[in-house]
C-alpha cells in the first residue's frame, strides 16, 4: 500500500487540534504515537514484579524484556542477546566505553571525528586520557560535508583500538561510508563503535552488513521513550567486565543493565518498533515472526516519503533571499541546518514559534562539528523530517520563513 501520511498522523495525539505545531524538531525526539503511550501506561498499571518465573508478574515482566530485545534486534538487524537497555545513548556510551577502555594502555590510539555529536567524542577523550591513550582526530570537509574514508584511514595504525564515528550527523545530516570505514578499522585490528542515533530513525539498519561492532541509538528518536540502546556481539560483550554489584547478573547483556529495568519504557519501545514496521500499510498487524522484513518495507517507504518532502522543501529554502544551507553531503538524512544573514538563529527559531513551526537552533551538542562549519558553538536553524511530516508542515515552515525574512 501507498504511504498515507494522513492516517500515520491521526495516531499522534500532539499532531491534533488547531494549536498543533508543525514539527521539524524530530532530530531532538520525536512525537509518540497512540500505541507508544498505551503500551507504557499498559505496563505500569498491569500486575508486574521484578522479572523471575515463579508469579505472573514476574514472567510478565521477564516477557516484556525478552520481546523488546527481540524487537530491537529486529530493527537493527542484531543478535538479541546482544541488544543492552540503558537510560541514554550517552549514559551507555560512558559505561561500555569505561569497560572497554580498561584494556588500554599507553602506546594505543583512539580515533574521533568532528562530525559527530559530542556523546561520541568527550566520552572517547576522556576514556582515552585516563587509560594514557593518544587521541587521533578526523576532520569533515566543511564545504562538502563529506567525512572521507581516505581521512580515517590516514590515521589509522596497528597501534589504533578504537574508531568512532557516525552513521549520521545530528547537525548537517552527513551519512559517512559506515561499512567501507568499517572495513578499513578491521583491516588494522580495531573495534568500530557506531553512533547511530540520528540514522536509525530515517533508515533501514543491518548492524552485521555494516560492520559495526557496537551501534547505539536512543528509542525517543523513532517514535518511542526516553531510554537509550546499544546493539553488540554478545561474544564482544562477554570480554568487557563493568563495575556492577556483587549479587546482581554476570550473564550478558544483564552485566550491562545495573538495577531493575524500565520494564513500561522496554514494553514502549517494542510498541514504536512495531509502529515502524507498519508505516507501509497500518491495516496489518505485525507478528514477530515477519517483524524484520516488515520494518525493512516500511522503511524503505519512509525513505521514499522523506525524499518527496525534501525535493520541495530544500530548493525552496535555498532559494529565500540570505539563508544559507550547510547541509551539503550527498549522502544524508533529510535534516537541513540553515543560517539567515544578519539575523540570530535563536531569532529565526522564535519567529518560527510564534507562527506554530518548532524549528530549532542551536549546535544541538554537535560543538565540534558547529565549529569545523565555521559557526562557533552557536550552529543553526535545524530542520529535520519525521514519519508524520507532511505537505502542509513545510508549507508552514517555507511560509513562517517567507513572512519573517520579510519582516
Amino acid at each position: 500500500m501507498a504511504y498515507d501520511v494522513s492516517r500515520i498522523r491521526s495516531h499522534f495525539p500532539a499532531l491534533e487540534g488547531p494549536d498543533a505545531l508543525a514539527h521539524f524538531d524530530g532530530p531532538g525526539g520525536s512525537q509518540v504515537p497512540d500505541v507508544v503511550a498505551r503500551a507504557v501506561a499498559d505496563t505500569l498499571t498491569s500486575a508486574i514484579s521484578n522479572r523471575g518465573t515463579v508469579t505472573a508478574s514476574e514472567r510478565r515482566a521477564a516477557d516484556v524484556v525478552l520481546a523488546c530485545r527481540s524487537a530491537l534486534a529486529d530493527l537493527l538487524g542484531a543478535d538479541p542477546a546482544g541488544i543492552v537497555f540503558g537510560r541514554s545513548a550517552t549514559a551507555l556510551t560512558y559505561d561500555v566505553g569505561r569497560a572497554l577502555a580498561r584494556t588500554w594502555g599507553p602506546g594505543d590510539e583512539v580515533v574521533v571525528t568532528r562530525l559527530d555529536h559530542d556523546a561520541n567524542v568527550r566520552p572517547w577523550v576522556q576514556h582515552a586520557e585516563a587509560a594514557g591513550a593518544t587521541l587521533r582526530w578526523v576532520d569533515f570537509d566543511p564545504a562538502t560535508g563529506e567525512l572521507d574514508l581516505a581521512h580515517v584511514e590516514a590515521v589509522l595504525s596497528d597501534r589504533t583500538r578504537l574508531v568512532a564515528t557516525t552513521a549520521a550527523s545530528n547537525l548537517i545530516g552527513t551519512r559517512p561510508p559506515t561499512r567501507q570505514i568499517s572495513e578499513a578499522v578491521h583491516a588494522v585490528g580495531a573495534l568500530h563503535w557506531v553512533d547511530g542515533v540520528h540514522a536509525t530513525p530515517h533508515a533501514s539498519v543491518d548492524v552485521a552488513e555494516l560492520g559495526a561492532d557496537v551501534w547505539v541509538c536512543s528509542p525517543y528518536k523513532f517514535l518511542g521513550p526516553h531510554c537509550g540502546v546499544l546493539a553488540a556481539a554478545p561474544g564482544l560483550l562477554e570480554t568487557l567486565h563493568p563495575d556492577k554489584l556483587q549479587p546482581s547478573s554476570d550473564a550478558v547483556p544483564e552485566r550491562f543493565e545495573a538495577g531493575t529495568l524500565p520494564y513500561e519504557l522496554m514494553a514502549g519501545t517494542t510498541a514504536a518498533v512495531d509502529f515502524l514496521a507498519r508505516l507501509d500499510d497500518l491495516d496489518r498487524e505485525v507478528t514477530p515472526e515477519h517483524r524484520r522484513a516488515r520494518l525493512l518495507t516500511s522503511m524503505d517507504a519512509l525513505e521514499q516519503h522523506e525524499k518527496g518532502l525534501m525535493d520541495r522543501l530544500e530548493p525552496a529554502l535555498r532559494a529565500l533571499p540570505g539563508v544559507t544551507v550547510h547541509s551539503n553531503a550527498e549522502h544524508r538524512t533529510p535534516t537541513l541546518l540553515f543560517t539567515v544573514d544578519g539575523v540570530e538563529g535563536a531569532d529565526v527559531y522564535r519567529g518560527l514559534a510564534e507562527r506554530g513551526v518548532n524549528a530549532p537552533a542551536s549546535s544541538f551538542y554537535a560543538v565540534e562539528c558547529s565549529r569545523h562549519l565555521g559557526l562557533g558553538d552557536t550552529g543553526g536553524v535545524r530542520v529535520g523530517l519525521a514519519p508524520y511530516t507532511d505537505d502542509g508542515d513545510v508549507d508552514r515552515l517555507l511560509d513562517g520563513l517567507t513572512a519573517l525574512l520579510a519582516g
